[in-house]
């Protein structure tokens, strides 16, 4: 018998896929990257929760109570602490806007200085306690001679000043006299004693082209003229 000598893989039909070894190595997996955890939704469910509306109501709450706090510190840093009144920089500032209305508009009012008399020898007696109650008293009897648009203002120690709009000269002077006359008779009770005090005044008109200083100097010149006027009638020297 004659022997088929073996094919060779050349000679093999073609389209037949030559066996591999199953022990072959195979290509290494790349290694895969660990999961990263999903981000929570919790805040952005919560925030979203909130609609645009309430928000805005939040905001405009917030934004109303910082202007209340801004109004209040504001007001308190021209507020005299003891007495309750405009101080020198709240007087100072409504004495701007009034006469720059004065200035645009031609309206008129008057500025009276008032300095309080024998407030001194209450202090060296009493102690200042018994001086604040006489300071006290004084602007309480000067608010009620005040209407609500006029303005009452504490310069520093013992001086006052008032603004006053749309009165004449005569009227103004009027005013300071009855202001002088009030505190002079008013009685001051301090624990068992009663002291009095009163008040030196002087006016100036405020008119167009006139500035917060100018008129504060004219006003003060006026009451310690007036000052000088009233030690005299006593026989008491003028001390500024």
């Amino acid at each position: 018998m004659k022997k088929t000598p073996p094919r060779s893989p050349a000679a093999r039909p073609p389209g037949r896929k030559t066996r591999v070894n199953a022990t072959a190595k195979q290509p290494a997996r790349a290694a895969k990257a660990p999961r990263k955890p999903a981000p929570s939704t919790r805040g952005d469910s919560a925030r979203a929760a909130v609609s645009p509306e309430a928000r805005i109501r939040r905001l405009k709450a917030q934004l109303a109570a910082a202007l209340a706090q801004i109004d209040e510190l504001r007001a308190s840093a021209d507020t005299d602490y003891l007495l309750g009144i405009a101080n020198r920089r709240g007087f100072e500032r409504e004495l701007d806007r009034a006469l720059a209305y004065i200035q645009r508009y031609g309206a008129g009012g008057a500025l009276i200085m008032l300095d309080v008399d024998r407030l001194k020898p209450v202090n060296d007696q009493f102690g200042h306690a018994a001086g604040d109650a006489v300071l006290k008293a004084v602007v309480e009897a000067l608010l009620g001679h005040v209407r609500a648009s006029d303005l009452i203002g504490r310069l520093g120690g013992d001086e006052f000043a008032l603004l006053l709009w749309n009165l004449s000269e005569a009227d103004a002077r009027k005013k300071a006299a009855a202001l002088e006359e009030t505190v002079d008779r008013l009685p001051i009770q301090f624990g068992e004693h009663t002291v009095s005090a009163g008040v030196s005044a002087g006016v100036t008109m405020l008119t167009s082209g006139m500035n917060a200083a100018e008129a504060l100097a004219s006003a003060d010149r006026a009451m310690y003229a007036r000052k000088a006027e009233r030690r005299a009638a006593d026989g008491r020297a003028v001390r500024r």
